[in-house]
């Protein structure tokens, strides 16, 4: 009875081995089966020769690590591990265990070797491996010593499991994630990432409370804007934007964004959240900001709530591309279509409409006075024509200073000036004619050597009297003035500086 008891028990045991082989060479992970025995014997060498540290010992050279590595045996492999590295067989394996741990998995080995030198039977990592024909696997290495192998480490089961979609996807959201970022730092216009969550929270507010009218609302409550503003939280910007702003980095910019968002910026803002009422979420209008330094900025800006951000608005990207210079060259253009550019007078064309404009809108009465530099043409025959410059612009200096809203001075001719005086009567225009004078006088002291002097005439409109008749009258008048200093003899004219007449009666 009892030797087939003992034949039961061999049997069954026999069976017990049978279904672990199975298990594991059938099982789905790679594993390894290996003897570390040899690893255990050189770390006892290398603790008796002196060695305490065994992460500063393998950091020093590298090639430690690989030596440590070569006294690893290998046992035994299943099914799998043949196939995820691409084997024929296990000899096939073993023979090229060299192109399967190398390179960058050194470094990382460091981590495995150092828990055993410390005296732990398990160990984990995420490593590298590559297979037989080179291709690099992400592996998550899981190992232990097997019990009753504490002693000699002669059995240590290796499970090693290929993270590589994961890792390979984690590797391609980070290089993503550079992209954008590169895209955003670098862009070479300003970008802002924004959170208006806040000022929806203020628009869902109002919009509850009833208020159908959003414009007329602001109207009324103008402070609502500012509160707005105030409630925008910054949660990025780009380098281009400390460049514009003129900040040193974020956060000095951040904390002076009462410096850039103010004054001119109230107005389109408003408008900004007018159309947000109304759902528009993708914005482009032009703004005005400024730099830490006050200078003012003209942006074109692009607003945009981000895609998933809608319901919310925690997330709006502001685009900002610096118009400054295309504003300024738009505003001398617009300069020079009602201006002189020789003494930053008005011309003629602007001259004629607000003619044009007074005689439709008033004020009434309006004065005109008409001035024709005397002695032009000589000066430009006897001393050139940049002398002759020089005296139209003095005499642009001379009526620019006369001339305050809503008076106007123009050049309308190449030596012949108006003066549009709304509001004016003919007691009034006396003395702006005498103001002339004075200034004239004034003028002459600081350029001496070559005095200019005016004929003027001035009239006052009548009763209904058109204005176009008006400035018939001042010319008509301006003329006698002007042929009175040419009867003049020439050493008498030369000290005379003002030739004006009375200004034109109002008929009895």
């Amino acid at each position: 009875m009892r030797i087939v008891h003992n034949e039961t028990a061999n049997i069954a045991l026999d069976r017990a081995f049978d279904d672990d082989e199975k298990m594991f060479d059938l099982a789905p992970v790679a594993l390894w089966l290996e003897d570390y025995s040899e690893l255990k014997s050189h770390f006892d060498h290398l603790a008796a020769a002196g060695v305490t540290s065994l992460r500063t010992y393998l950091v020093d050279d590298l090639a430690r690590v690989k030596a440590c590595s070569d006294r690893i045996r290998l046992v035994k492999v299943n099914r799998r591990t043949l196939s995820l590295f691409e084997a024929d067989n296990f000899e096939d394996l073993t023979e090229n265990l060299g192109r399967v741990f190398r390179d960058d998995m050194l470094p990382i080995h460091i981590d495995e070797l150092v828990r055993l030198w410390d005296g732990e039977t398990e160990f984990a990592s995420n490593t590298v491996n590559y297979t037989l024909s080179g291709k690099r696997l992400d592996i998550l290495l899981r190992g232990a010593i097997l019990p009753g192998y504490e002693q000699c480490w002669s059995r240590v089961l290796v499970s090693t499991e290929s993270v590589t979609e994961r890792e390979t996807a984690q590797r391609q959201l980070a290089a993503s994630e550079a992209y954008a970022r590169g895209l955003f730092d670098h862009s070479p216009v300003s970008l802002w990432v924004e959170d208006f969550s806040a000022v929806k929270q203020l628009i869902d507010d109002i919009r509850q409370r009833g208020i159908l009218d959003f414009r007329t609302f602001t109207d009324v409550h103008p402070e609502f804007v500012t509160r707005c503003m105030s409630e925008i939280r910054v949660v990025d910007v780009n380098r281009h934007t400390l460049e514009l702003f003129g900040a040193a980095d974020k956060k000095v910019l951040l904390r002076r964004l009462g410096d850039v968002f103010r004054d001119k910026m109230e107005l389109p803002f408003r408008e900004q959240l007018i159309d947000l009422w109304a759902g528009k979420l993708f914005q482009q209008r032009e703004v005005v900001n400024y730099t830490l330094d006050g200078r003012e900025l003209y942006l074109m800006m692009q607003f945009s709530v981000l895609p998933g951000h809608e319901k919310d608005w925690s997330l709006v990207q502001v685009a900002l591309t610096d118009i400054t210079a295309r504003k300024a060259a738009e505003a001398y253009l617009e300069f020079l279509g009602k201006h002189d550019a020789l003494t930053k007078l008005y011309n003629r064309s602007f001259y004629i409409d607000e003619i044009n404009r007074l005689q439709r809108n008033g004020p009434k009465p309006v004065t005109v006075i008409l001035a024709d530099l005397n002695g032009l043409k000589e000066t430009n025959d006897q001393h050139g024509h940049a002398a002759g410059d020089e005296m139209l612009r003095r005499v642009g200096e001379v009526l620019g200073k006369l001339a305050e809203r809503p008076a106007h001075a123009a050049r309308i001719g190449g030596d012949e000036f108006a003066v549009i005086l709304p509001g004016v009567n003919e007691t009034e225009a006396q003395t702006i004619m005498e103001k002339v004078q004075m200034l004239v006088e004034l003028n002459n002291q600081y350029y001496s050597k070559m005095p200019i002097s005016l004929s003027c005439g001035a009239a006052t409109s009548r009763h209904d009297e058109p204005l176009e008749e008006v400035t018939r009258r001042a010319d008509r008048m301006m003329y006698e003035a002007k042929r009175a200093y040419y009867a003049t003899p020439a050493l008498d004219r030369e000290r005379t500086t003002w030739l004006p007449l009375p200004v034109s009666p109002r008929p009895t």
